[in-house]
């Protein structure tokens, strides 16, 4: 049995559609996992694979989440002990670091830094993007809020455009970087 809820938080970036593996290994290391996509990547959850919502919140036994509640709306989430942010995609990871909680799953990360509550981040976005200025300095401002950006050897090492490999994304290292 599980006593340690895990926000997985998935950005629409290659690996996304195999967000499953990444729930398999949270789940195989104790987490209770509840998943929360951005709009993106629910849009091609959505649209990409019929049924596969469903098959995602039967996998973690919670509702997929992917738009902030209405306030009248009663939370159906439990509290979260840790966030994994997998993949994280340029665009995401500059919002975040800026504070921009546009969405839920921004929000959530965005609040989760200033709850303190333990955040990995394994990115995934190509070294085109990788050598904006932007994404240098945003990497930097998460790790110093306390964040575990798993960018490079060990984690996530960007790849030249449109020669991504989505079978290689480190699940296990980014579930290997949660807390104990």
């Amino acid at each position: 049995m599980t006593n340690r809820t895990l926000y997985l938080i998935s950005c629409a970036a290659g690996p996304a559609p195999r967000v499953d593996v990444g729930i398999r290994a949270a789940q195989a290391a104790g987490w209770d996992v509840c998943l929360i996509l951005t709009p993106s990547a629910y849009r091609w959850a959505v649209e990409d694979a019929e049924g596969e919502i469903d098959r995602l919140r039967e996998l973690t036994g919670h509702p997929v989440r992917h738009q902030y509640k209405l306030p009248s709306q009663e939370d159906v989430l439990p509290a979260p002990d840790a966030m994994l942010v997998a993949p994280l995609t340029a665009n995401t990871l500059n919002k975040w670091a800026a504070g921009i909680s546009d969405t839920l799953a921004l929000g959530l990360i965005t609040e989760g830094i200033g709850l303190g509550v333990p955040i990995v981040a394994l990115p995934h976005w190509n070294d085109a993007q990788g050598r904006h200025p932007a994404v240098a300095r945003s990497v930097e401002t998460l790790r110093n809020a306390g964040v575990t950006v798993l960018l490079g050897e060990g984690g996530f090492v960007p790849h030249r455009p449109r020669q991504g490999d989505a079978g290689a994304y480190p699940w296990r290292a980014a579930v290997e970087a949660l807390p104990a």
